[in-house]
């Protein structure tokens, strides 16, 4: 210890000074702990199983908010009647692709817009909150979910499924729309986690949509008069596609058993 004179004639002690090492030291400690924590923090939540929590939570969600709506009440009480004309159409579009997301089969959305819209409207209404739908499905899963699913992908089927969709997603995409047998979401969510790019994905759907669609459609705005030869028509373009992809079903079952 130093002992310095002051103006009183006393002594007094000094002291000394830190040394700067450990000054320096726990200035980096004081910066570097909370960015530490936050960046762990982040990689937590934005690690691949994290966004498939959130995922499996948001659908959850969907399913029990259309549970407790019951959209399924719009084919016995009708639309809105504040909501007419083309801002109802919107409206509904965007329902539609919502419920899509939520698991609410298709078939009685496109039920809907033909009894609410008529067949010309309720065709473009159906075919637009098809393709958001499935957009949002597809970008769902691509962002949520493809990071924790593709490592899991190892059984045969699953590599030969993800393998069709990465290598011909438009041709299987389309095939998929097309015959009633895959339902819509397993159909998003299996593109969603392979390789098949945004714009195949959306155009086999738009275009594969379209008979199944337009034959819901018609017999939603013709239900009223069920013997109608429109009617029956598109009661038969409903049953046709559905008895070919379970013919489909049963030929590809019976080669995997072969081989």
């Amino acid at each position: 210890m130093l002992d310095a004179t002051t103006r009183s004639g006393g002594t007094a002690t000094a002291v000394p000074a830190a040394p700067a090492t450990e000054l320096s030291l726990a200035a980096e400690l004081a910066v570097s702990t909370p960015t530490g924590l936050a960046a762990r923090c982040t990689r937590l939540v934005l690690s691949p199983w994290s966004r498939l929590s959130l995922l499996l939570v948001l659908l959850a969600a969907s399913a029990a908010s259309v549970l407790f709506f019951e959209p399924q009440r719009l084919l016995s009480d009708g639309w809105p009647p504040q909501l007419s004309g083309a801002a109802a159409a919107m409206v509904f579009g965007v329902a539609y692709g919502l419920c899509t997301v939520a698991f609410v089969p298709r078939p009685l959305l496109n039920l809907a817009a033909g009894a609410l819209f008529g067949s010309q409207l309720g065709l473009t209404t159906a075919l637009a909150g098809t393709v958001l739908g499935a957009g949002i499905a597809f970008g769902l899963g691509r962002v949520l979910g493809q990071d924790a699913l593709r490592p899991l992908l190892r059984a045969r089927w699953l590599k030969a499924a993800d393998g069709q969709l990465s290598r011909h997603g438009f041709r299987t995409m389309m095939m998929a729309r097309l015959f009633p047998g895959v339902p819509f979401w397993a159909a998003n969510y299996c593109a969603a986690v392979s390789r098949m790019g945004w714009l195949p994905f959306l155009l086999a759907t738009a275009l594969g949509s379209v008979p199944n669609t337009a034959a819901y459609a018609v017999a939603g705005a013709r239900a009223s008069a069920p013997t109608s030869p429109a009617f029956l028509i598109a009661m038969g373009f409903i049953a046709l596609p559905a008895l070919a992809g379970a013919v489909v079903a049963w030929r590809k079952r019976h080669h995997l058993r072969g081989h």
